[in-house]
């Protein structure tokens, strides 16, 4: 079954995972829905579901066609992030009664993984660098023309309202989950919506954050993501060099696009002091991955510029 982050901490009564969990889920949009799979191993092979069966209507004695969907088979690995928290002893001891200094350190180390997750969550790419988990980019496959791919021209164009309404039909099967894009992007929509004499449906979330909302769909800002594309052709050529950047659209779930993670989920874990210097050290660490069961649930639009 898959738990977003959030639930999956509740499961565990260590008082600093939950803290920790909170620090990163509190400020990405995308860690606070998305849902993640345990799987048991180093990785997972699955078939992406590219087109649907087809249906007729037939005779009486007719012959009946055999129609079967298509597949593409595709295999993810668990990749390791995570990273250390050392902890001065002598300044945990002269300095405690300021602030709970381990507390503090482990707080930006969760920070600075939320930071990490995000910036693989749209460029990762296990081609170019094995260490990392293949981001949407890579999933959706920018790069090269398909359905999935919308390009606001062949070498960009500015956004308008209608190649926002286009990128959310792409999504099949229902409406997307969530609108990623960045700033630029986001004050331009804005600016469009404020042109047109309209406003944008506006909410809190838990934490007292407000969200935009465009057709219904949440719309949320991810800071990795880079106005400097180029696009060449109707695909992107290359992630700098350019003025363009890329606006996604995606459903979330195990049919669509789903975390992959190691039984446990995140962990933390106290190492304890440390042999070669006065201090002691925490460890995050987070097996994790990215999985796009279905290619029709995500989308993106290339080639916005402002």
């Amino acid at each position: 079954m898959a738990l977003v982050l959030e639930e999956a901490a509740k499961l565990s009564n260590d008082m600093l995972l939950q803290g920790v969990v909170e620090t990163i889920i509190k400020e990405s949009p995308v860690l606070q829905r998305l849902p993640f799979v345990e799987i048991v191993g180093n990785g997972l092979t699955y078939n992406q579901e590219k087109t649907l069966p087809g249906i007729d209507f037939y005779d009486v004695g007719d012959t009946w066609a055999e129609s079967t969907p298509t597949f593409e088979q595709k295999t993810t690995n668990l990749k390791i992030m995570g990273g250390d928290a050392d902890v001065d002893n002598f300044l945990k001891v002269t300095r405690s009664n300021l602030q709970d200094l381990e507390a503090a350190m482990v707080e930006l180390k969760a920070k600075a993984l939320k930071d990490k997750f995000e910036e693989n969550f749209i460029y990762g790419n296990s081609a170019t660098n094995p260490k990392q988990f293949d981001g949407l980019r890579k999933l959706i496959d920018t790069a090269s023309a398909g359905d999935q791919v919308i390009a606001a021209g062949a070498s960009g164009a500015t956004l308008t309202l209608a190649m926002l309404d286009q990128l959310i039909d792409t999504i099949k099967g229902g409406k997307p989950d969530l609108l990623l894009m960045s700033r630029r992007t986001r004050r331009k929509l804005n600016a469009l919506v404020r042109a047109a004499n309209g406003m944008m449906e506006t909410d809190r979330d838990k934490w007292g954050n407000f969200i935009q909302f465009w057709d219904g769909v949440p719309i949320a800002v991810n800071d990795w993501i880079l106005d400097t594309h180029t696009v060449s052709g109707g695909v992107e050529a290359a992630i700098t060099g350019g003025t363009s950047s890329t606006m996604y659209a995606f459903q979330m779930g195990e049919g669509a696009l789903c975390g992959l993670t190691a039984p446990g989920h995140l962990t933390v874990e106290r190492i304890g002091s440390l042999e070669t210097k006065d201090a002691s050290r925490t460890r995050i660490k987070w097996y994790v991955s990215l999985a796009l069961f279905t290619s029709v649930k995500a989308a993106a639009l290339i080639g916005v510029q402002d």
